[in-house]
Order: structure tokens, then C-alpha cells, then sequence
């Protein structure tokens, strides 16, 4: 994938996330705080203060995710975002961070 292919579809994945924990704050499910700066969404717990931070990682072609329980980088396969370690999937994996850190 090139670069700007990159680019795209990691804006589309932020944009994507932001708008999942977005609707999750208006639909009561999460209290959460979205904030984004170029390739850094950071989602707060306002509850707790914690956060995920997600990002793109353009020279690497990975998204990156920070959290309580770790770090986790990301390939786009075509499809999906895949750890790079264990193959699970960008979103499933976002769903349980959030129950977990909420």
C-alpha cells in the first residue's frame, strides 16, 4: 500500500473509532471525551481519568493503540486491522478495552 493509500484509510479507521465512542457517549453507554488532534484520538473515562490513545503510525503503516492494559500495533490485511502479534481485530479488541477501562 503506499503511503497515501495509508493515510486514507487510517483517517477512515480514526474517524471511524471517534465516531463509535461518540455515539456510545449520546447513546448513555460510555462516559467518555474524544479528542483529536491530526493522527492522535484520545478517549477518556471521565469516571476514572483513564485513557486509549489511538494513533496512526504512517512509517510503519500501523495504527497504535495505548491503553491500561497495553500497547498494541495494527497492519491493515486488505479487510481488517490485525495485531501484529496476535491477529485479533483493531475494533473487537477496542470494544473490550472499553468495557475493561470503564
Amino acid at each position: 500500500m503506499t503511503e497515501s493509500e495509508f493515510l486514507v484509510k487510517a483517517d477512515a479507521c480514526l474517524q471511524e473509532v471517534q465516531d463509535i465512542f461518540e455515539r456510545a457517549f449520546e447513546n448513555d453507554e460510555l462516559d467518555v471525551d474524544c479528542k483529536r488532534s491530526g493522527n492522535v484520538l484520545e478517549i477518556e473515562f471521565v469516571e476514572n481519568g483513564s485513557k486509549i490513545i489511538v494513533n496512526s503510525q504512517a512509517p510503519m503503516q500501523e495504527m497504535w493503540v495505548a491503553a491500561k492494559s497495553g500497547g498494541f500495533h495494527y497492519k491493515h490485511d486488505g479487510t481488517n486491522w490485525l495485531n501484529t502479534r496476535d491477529g485479533s481485530e483493531l475494533f473487537e479488541t477496542l470494544r473490550s478495552i472499553a468495557a475493561n477501562q470503564s
